[in-house]
């Protein structure tokens, strides 16, 4: 060890106390953590105060805000995206930037707009530049949307994009492989019915593959007029 500093003279770095080391919590913590906080959420409303307090995804960190939902949250449908993008991060409110506009012609060809629907994302924060939201990142907020999901109970779940389609039906494939079939999301409580599509933004820079998009929408159109009639015959 270097020898005390003289009276008089200045310490130098390398004589200064070294500060005790910051402790990372472990991804299984952080997971942990996030398990625990959305579990004891009661509420829509209590589960964005969570999130707020939430410090294991550092999108936070870079993010203006959080980007919670939008829409009724009554609603039957409920739509979940990967993550906000710039104008979402402006806005705070998701799909309300150029995706969002393409969203809300989807949902208009099928009779219905963002107010009788529900929409989120699986990570509620912008990642830098756009970018597709890292398996961490998803995988930190899962416990989240999955209350999330829980707490709205839609009749319908629409998944849009492969990130989320993957983390929410647990499955490795892509999204063109995962499209356009039901399957069932399973809160625990109940199962609700699920579809994954493509997210918008792919569709604005591949418009050819609208057509898949419109034919999965035909798809959730039949189903909520299938449940309409089956309603109406038991009232």
């Amino acid at each position: 060890p270097a020898p005390p500093p003289r009276p008089g003279e200045r310490a130098s770095a390398a004589d200064l106390p070294r500060p005790p080391p910051v402790a990372v919590p472990s991804f299984d913590e952080t997971a942990r953590a996030a398990r625990e906080m959305a579990r004891a959420a009661t509420t829509l409303e209590e589960l964005r105060a969570a999130l707020e307090r939430f410090e294991g995804c550092n999108l936070k960190i870079t993010a203006t805000r959080l980007v919670f939902a939008d829409g009724d949250p009554q609603g039957r449908v409920m739509l979940v995206g990967e993550a906000p993008g710039r104008d979402e991060d402006i806005q705070g409110l998701p799909f309300v930037g150029r995706s969002g506009q393409l969203l809300d012609r989807m949902l208009a060809a099928i009779g219905l707009t963002r107010n009788d629907v529900y929409i989120a994302n699986v990570v509620p924060w912008r990642p830098p530049g756009n970018r597709t939201p890292t398996p961490q990142e998803t995988a930190a907020c899962r416990p989240f949307i999955e209350r999330q999901i829980e707490l709205a109970d839609p009749d319908f779940l629409v998944i849009l994009g492969t990130a989320a389609a993957k983390e929410l039906l647990d499955s490795p494939e892509g999204i063109l492989k995962l499209r356009g079939r039901w399957r069932e999301f399973d809160t625990g409580r109940r199962k609700i019915r699920a579809m994954a599509t493509l997210h918008p933004a792919y569709l604005l820079r591949q418009p050819l593959q609208k057509r898949l998009a419109w034919r999965d929408f035909l798809t959730l159109k039949a189903a909520l007029e299938e449940e309409r009639g089956a309603n109406s015959e038991q009232g």
